[in-house]
């Protein structure tokens, strides 16, 4: 078996975690089917201007790749309190889903945002990708998990993308030291925290309709928390700065381009 492919740990599916990076979440959107409007750009700073003003705007979507250490820091108090979820069907306020595969995560992120921005528009209209959304959403979660787990169709759209990136390629058996979430605004104006590993969908807030994930607003109900710990975890510990590009970092904003 090539050490690239899928494995079974434990007795659990295990894949190659993905590279956050623009242009494997480009493939992966690509091999799936999705609209190529929907566009995924390196966020480097929240505060430099000449940074911000390549990102399209509004941003309603961001894919936060997170240290572990400040992933705890920020949640260890608060995942507890996340209640068990048990939603279902058309009428959920969010498509929330759980992680059963490992090393999965960026994909989890992936559909959390795909399926919840700006209600789907980016999913292309008979394609099998939206087959497979439509099959999702009638299904709790624990039957949803099992589709997402015995999905071929979402694996080798993975692996293929699992393989790009500009480091190296690990294996399923490497350890994995981050996570991946996924924060969106809703149409409804209501901030998600996505996080397959929770218990449920985590609502952080609301904002106003002009309002995106990088204005003030929408970071402080967005990735304010991860900065913050990743700021306290420096000044104890060295972890790196509270920067986009360290601890809490690459980040990607995910939007839907307007073309005319």
């Amino acid at each position: 078996m090539s050490p690239h492919s899928v494995q079974y740990i434990n007795g659990k599916k295990t894949f190659i975690p993905l590279e956050n990076n623009p242009e494997v979440f480009s493939t992966l959107s690509r091999s799936l089917g999705i609209s190529p409007q929907l566009a995924f750009h390196d966020i480097l700073s929240t505060t430099a201007p000449e940074l911000l003003a390549w990102i399209p705007r509004p941003t309603n979507a961001i894919i936060l790749l997170c240290d572990e250490p400040i992933f705890t820091a920020a949640r260890s108090a608060i995942k507890p309190t996340v209640p068990e979820y048990h939603g279902s069907g058309p009428d959920e306020p969010v498509l929330w889903m759980k992680q059963t595969i490992g090393h999965a995560c960026g994909l989890m992120a992936f559909l959390h945002c795909v399926f919840n921005l700006d209600n789907a528009s980016a999913v292309t209209p008979n394609s099998e990708f939206e087959t497979l959304m439509k099959e999702l959403v009638p299904l709790e979660p624990t039957a949803r998990a099992e589709k997402l787990y015995n999905s071929s169709f979402l694996e080798q759209a993975h692996m293929h993308a699992a393989t790009l990136g500009s480091s190296h390629v690990p294996t399923p058996n490497d350890p994995c030291g981050y996570h991946f979430i996924a924060l969106v605004k809703a149409p409804d104006g209501r901030v998600w925290e996505l996080n397959g590993g929770m218990n449920g969908p985590f609502l952080r807030g609301s904002l106003d309709d002009e309002d995106d994930l990088l204005s003030e607003k929408g970071l402080k109900v967005g990735v304010q928390d991860f900065l913050d710990a990743a700021g306290q975890l420096e000044g104890r510990q060295g972890l790196g700065s509270a920067t986009c590009g360290a601890g809490v970092g690459y980040w990607i904003g995910v939007s839907i381009q307007t073309w005319h």
